[in-house]
């Protein structure tokens, strides 16, 4: 029986920020390598025998960063299905499910978050086998975590009886959520309670069974959903209207806690759920410095203990201090207690009720073609420097509000502006009048470089009317 790596790449890791924001969520940055979380998720599948091609769910603003990641690492998934909007883990298993239903009936999924680290890949890949033997056997498996430590942030398992022919394998007694200090400590002392990973294996039509029984709207409105899907360029689109109806739930609350056939396997693999910046500097804590600093970046740090300092742009010196959190990027700088790094999601909503666009996007946005980051704004003008990836190029479009200058900095421009299509090179200019069609492309080897100068009285993203666009944008 085949087994196909279902990736969850969704959700927006408000606990991260700065770093993390919607359009650039922490599943795709690099944390802990060189590598993205989505990227290190999936290598680290590519040496277990016999596992079919991923299928990675992920929000539909998010598609073309997860296919260009996906390129970077040489992986062909076997397709990216997209959500019009996040709805929980039971909805997005569920269509996952359809799709490989009809790709395979006999698929076997093993659900993995993209946003988490497991250090030992073998005793990981022992895991697999154990809960596919489960799995063959009926069961709705989930990894357990050896829980080490008593940690409040992560819900837990209690173990029941242990499954006959395999080998740590046990039967779930009972899903906790989150409990309090001297609740943790306690399951930590019994030895019969595991950390809840997330991550599960079981054959997709079991899953599609469970949920029918437990949530059958939920299992109806998927089915609906990915029916009424369709192609968009190399994407599944599922149908939105649809989707949006789905009740949002986990598969914990939807299934899990309900099925007679949960079982959970005994995981020791080195798992880290990178969801908050305590966690991520006690992963990092093997490589701090003789004071247990974690330090990333151009940093000086003196009389300083126990901290995480992470300098994404600039120069940042730290003295005198004990346990923080410092996190600097082009437009925000997060300064933190250890202590109170679970309440980073408070600056989250309160950027959000004050309509401000810091938890949305980074100083660089990335798009399809390739980036821009704002330089300099004031009354009426705005800058910004471009890079448009060797073959990108930038819809058919004209501005009700505004005017544009361009100044090629490294490659070749092919500009389009009204019916006159030119060339520009290095150090060359043109501008784009108000209310005129136009294009940039780069049809040269090598990045393209400008920078574009704003001007007029309104200058927002929204000031776009695109005629034509290669990504089959809105």
């Amino acid at each position: 029986m085949n087994i196909y790596p279902l990736i969850l790449a969704g959700g927006s890791g408000t606990r991260l920020w700065p770093l993390s924001r919607e359009v650039l969520p922490k599943q795709l940055l690099p944390l802990v390598s060189n590598r993205t979380m989505l990227q290190e998720t999936i290598l680290r599948l590519t040496s277990y025998p016999g596992l079919m091609q991923p299928l990675v769910v992920c929000g539909a603003e998010h598609r073309f960063l997860v296919a260009e990641q996906l390129r970077e690492i040489n992986v062909k998934p076997l397709d990216i299905l997209l959500e019009p909007e996040g709805r929980n883990t039971a909805p997005a298993i569920a269509c996952g499910a359809y799709y490989l239903l009809k790709h395979d009936p006999d698929a076997m999924i093993l659900v993995l978050p993209a946003d988490h680290v497991i250090v030992d890949v073998p005793a990981f890949y022992k895991a697999i086998g154990l809960a596919a033997q489960a799995a063959e056997k009926g069961f709705l498996t989930t990894f357990g975590i050896t829980a080490a430590t008593p940690e409040t942030g992560f819900g837990y398992i209690r173990r029941g009886a242990a499954i006959d022919d395999i080998n740590t394998c046990f039967m779930v007694d009972q899903f906790i959520e989150k409990p309090d200090l001297d609740t943790a400590k306690h399951f930590v002392s019994t030895k019969e309670f595991y950390w809840n990973s997330g991550m599960f294996l079981f054959k997709a039509a079991r899953y599609i069974e469970e949920l029918i029984t437990f949530r059958p709207a939920i299992a109806a409105q998927c089915e609906h959903a990915f029916r009424d899907a369709f192609r968009d360029l190399d994407f599944c689109r599922l149908d939105e209207e649809l989707f949006k109806k789905c009740t949002a739930e986990s598969i914990d609350h939807a299934v899990m806690e309900n099925t007679r056939h949960a079982a959970v396997i005994e995981s020791n693999i080195g798992w880290t759920d990178l969801g908050s910046w305590s966690a991520l500097y006690e992963f990092q804590r093997d490589a701090a410095d003789d004071e247990s600093n974690v330090l990333r970046g151009d940093i000086f740090a003196d009389d300083v203990q126990g901290s995480l300092i992470r300098a994404e742009s600039r120069f940042v010196a730290a003295l005198g201090l004990r346990d923080l959190i410092i996190v600097e990027t082009k437009d925000a700088v997060l300064v933190a207690h250890k202590d109170h790094d679970q309440a980073v999601k408070k600056i989250v909503s309160e950027l959000q009720q004050k309509n401000r666009n810091e938890h949305i996007n980074h100083k660089m946005v990335h798009r399809p073609w390739g980036s821009y980051e704002g330089i300099d704004t004031g009354e009426r003008f705005q800058v910004k420097r471009l890079t448009v990836k060797p073959g990108g190029q930038l819809s058919l479009q004209m501005h009700h509000h505004r005017a544009e200058h361009w100044i090629v900095v490294t490659g070749t421009a092919r500009i389009t502006c009204g019916e006159s299509v030119s060339l520009l090179s290095e150090n060359e200019s043109t501008y784009i009048p108000i209310g005129v069609k136009h294009r940039l492309e780069n049809p040269g080897k090598v990045s393209l470089q400008l920078i574009e100068v704003q001007s007029g009285a309104y200058l927002g993203e929204d000031d776009i009317v695109r005629f034509e666009d290669s990504y089959k944008r809105n």
